[in-house]
């Protein structure tokens, strides 16, 4: 062996030397300072080296290279701008001395090359992968951009087109994908990788290869004129323009960065990159989504944790077929644990499987799924209109109506026909898991499972704790919905749980909000430009002002002080014109469905005379007054839950708004947003609005947080998942 360390491994093999990339003390293998250091040595080694016919890189774990670690990255983010541009530049010299080395070299990719993980792999000359391999340049979804020559090099193998897409959607490729773009140069068995990458250096030998052609695509300028390089870069800023919206500048910052370094060579062009790379890490904007990135992780941890004595669900139960039902089925049966849909109406049944049907048809036109897939999601759900083979189920969620009394009903009558053991789950937005407990014989087998609408699209999965739940009903549902690819985060028992809760303080501030005059349309749009993908108007729609005026009645009950109403709301009077969203055409806003079978938003004249109704005489009011009196509520709702110990950590928080309700994730999660204003400004703040009522009114924790300079995250919970 000619080097071993704890990261790399260098042997020779005859006249190939062979790169192994081998983190001893981590399960995969990541760019971290020492790794990093000793590639710089490694370096040293091969260059030395003679009588080489070349080097394939490759990786002895399931993970070919997972990218930079973040967590150790943050401090270079922190730095000075000058000690983050030094590290880029070391970086960027290694990876120029590999790309240089006097024989050429092969990335043998047998899994997942991501970010800094497949730039090393574009300074190799070539590139082979298995066909299960993914592969990608994901930054931008941290609000950064490709740092160690991935702007420079990609463009320049697969084309501006390609490349932008490619690192503007952070997209991960799979192997085939990623060879038709030219990106990888060939797909081989997923035993046979490191073999075909020796292939390569072979057929360099025989003269069928030349390193050269290569480098020189590399390290040149982009062969476009001045009028082709101009379209592919006009075209680019116009479609990502449009989704990436005002909040994100990465995505336009990596159009720009490759337009000033198009005509420039490698070296010219990777300062560029470099300078580039230090604005964005610099932003608000990447230590919001590095935050989210972080709390991500951490909420993967603690499910693991949470769901580590969970009982295995090897077959599951829906009761009822209808929306959330029959989203619960196809995601359940999409990821491998067949399932019951029982209803008692055949054509509930039909459309639920119709619905399935939908939803897999959308999957293969994407490519996402093969067409014979489609027959086996669709055979493991299993339509019912009794309870025959209940008693083989491992856990049952039921889906009726939301409605204690039936809730109740139905839950007994499950219990009746399941096995000792199987866990039963209700998924409601608002009923008090207590309560329904109640019905059961056995309670200990009993917890809520909350899906947010619709299940296909939304990650999170509210677990709520009973005061019967067992540990292992708790596991095993966090279990099923980690299995279901879902992001669950287990909750005590509060009228509205955890996200709704939070959410329905700010439906308080803007219903309050109408009354004194403002705008609907002014308010949708002020919110919208805050970052939220859509307004409290528009998102009441969307919900169903029917399930608004529920949800709203039990915080009023549950929180008579803060939540109550005094009158009529405008959720009341809308409920009352029969004007209930999207379901049936009219709310806040006039619906008509396009060609493709949307929901298209239109101004609605006819609502004036509901809103006249439960308002003062319209007034103008300044954008950031509306945003304060809708977010000051949500933000002190968030802390009172972290207080009340609905959860325990400042990120299930914040993730569970970012995932239930689209909390905007450039702003970090309400907790998050109150850390950057600071609890003192925050708190001054909301007591300009203090004579609305308790909703505005922080808590007495909050005032001592301000008082002592105290924050929801620590300085190192960026890094550990720790809050306050």
């Amino acid at each position: 062996m000619l080097f071993s360390g704890t990261a790399f491994k260098l042997l020779r093999d005859n006249d190939i030397l062979d790169l192994c990339f081998d983190s001893s003390d981590r399960p995969v293998n990541v760019f971290n300072r020492e790794a990093l250091s000793e590639f710089g040595k490694v370096l040293d080694v091969i260059e030395q080296q003679s009588d080489v016919a070349g080097l394939v890189l490759r990786s002895s774990k399931g993970v070919f290279i997972a990218g930079a670690d973040i967590t150790e990255f943050l401090g270079y983010f922190a730095a000075p701008d000058e000690v983050l541009a030094t590290m880029l530049v070391d970086v960027n010299a290694m990876f120029n001395r590999f790309e240089e080395l006097p024989f050429p070299t092969v990335a043998a990719i047998n899994g997942e090359a991501q970010g800094g993980g497949f730039e090393i792999c574009l300074a190799c000359d070539f590139r082979v992968a298995a066909p299960t391999a993914r592969m990608g340049l994901p930054e931008v979804k941290l609000g950064i951009m490709p740092g160690w020559g991935g702007s420079v090099r990609l463009p320049r193998l697969i084309g501006v087109d390609n490349a932008v897409e490619w690192m503007c959607s952070g997209a991960s490729k799979r192997a085939e994908a990623a060879l038709k773009d030219g990106a990888i140069d060939a797909v081989v068995h997923d035993g046979h990788v490191r073999q075909a990458a020796i292939g390569i250096v072979e057929q360099v030998r025989s003269g069928k290869l030349s390193t050269e052609e290569r480098r020189a695509v590399k390290s040149s300028p982009l062969p476009l004129s001045e009028l082709e390089l101009t379209m592919a870069i006009e075209s680019a800023r116009g479609v990502v323009g449009a989704k990436a919206g005002p909040h994100y500048p990465a995505p336009m910052t990596i159009i720009d960065t490759v337009a000033a370094h198009a005509t420039l060579g490698r070296d010219a062009a990777l300062p560029l990159e470099s300078a580039a790379f230090v604005r964005l890490a610099k932003t608000d904007v990447a230590e919001s989504l590095v935050g989210i990135f972080l709390n991500d992780q951490a909420l993967k941890r603690l499910a693991r944790k949470q769901g580590s004595e969970a009982l295995p669900v090897k077959r599951s139960a829906v009761l009822g077929a209808g929306i959330m039902g029959g989203g619960v089925a196809y995601q359940s049966a999409s990821n491998g644990v067949p399932i019951i849909m029982k209803d008692i109406r055949d054509e509930a049944l039909s459309a639920g499987l119709d619905e399935a049907g939908k939803l897999l048809k959308k999957q293969i036109s994407r490519g996402k799924l093969k067409p014979e897939g489609m027959a086996d999601v669709l055979n493991a759900i299993q339509p019912a209109l009794s309870y025959g083979e209940f008693g083989s189920v491992d856990l049952v969620v039921e889906a009726v109506v939301e409605n204690p009394g039936i809730k109740m009903a139905v839950l007994a009558e499950v219990e009746a026909q399941v096995g000792q053991d199987t866990i039963i789950t209700t998924n409601t937005s608002t009923i008090s898991v207590d309560l329904l407990s109640s019905a059961l014989q056995r309670p200990q087998n009993f917890c809520g499972m909350h899906f947010f609408n619709p299940v296909h699209r939304m990650p999170l999965v509210e677990v709520i704790r009973a005061k019967s739940s067992s540990e292992k009903a708790i596991a095993t549902t966090v279990a099923y919905a980690q299995a279901m690819r879902k992001t669950p985060i287990v909750v005590n028992d509060c009228p509205g749980f955890l996200v709704n809760r939070i959410l329905f303080a700010y439906f308080g501030g803007f219903t309050r909000l109408v009354a004194d005059g403002a705008d609907f349309v002014a308010i949708d749009k002020a919110l919208e430009r805050f970052g939220w993908p859509m307004g409290p108007a528009y998102l009441l729609d969307v919900v169903g002002l029917d399930t608004g005026k529920h949800a709203a009645g039990v915080m009023a009950e549950g929180f008579p002080d803060r939540m109550g109403s005094d009158g009529k709301t405008i959720i009341d009077a809308l409920y009352e014109a029969e004007r209930l969203g999207q379901k049936n055409g009219k709310g806040f806003y006039r619906y008509e469905t396009d060609s493709k079978g949307r929901a298209q938003k239109l101004p609605d004249p006819a609502v004036a005379s509901v809103i006249g109704s439960v308002q003062s005489a319209p007034v103008d009011m300044p954008a950031d007054d509306m945003v304060d009196r809708l977010m000051i509520p949500m933000c002190i709702e968030a802390a009172r839950c972290l207080e009340d110990h609905i959860v325990d950590n400042a990120y299930e928080v914040d993730m569970g708004l970012v995932y239930g309700v689209g909390f905007p994730p450039f702003r970090g999660g309400a907790l998050h947003h109150v850390d950057k204003m600071g609890l003192a400004d925050f708190c001054a703040r909301a007591d300009q609005f203090a004579d609305l009522g308790p909703l505005y009114h922080p808590t007495e924790t909050m005032r001592d947080m301000a008082g002592s300079g105290g924050t929801y995250y620590t300085k190192s919970s960026a890094a550990t998942g720790d809050s306050a």
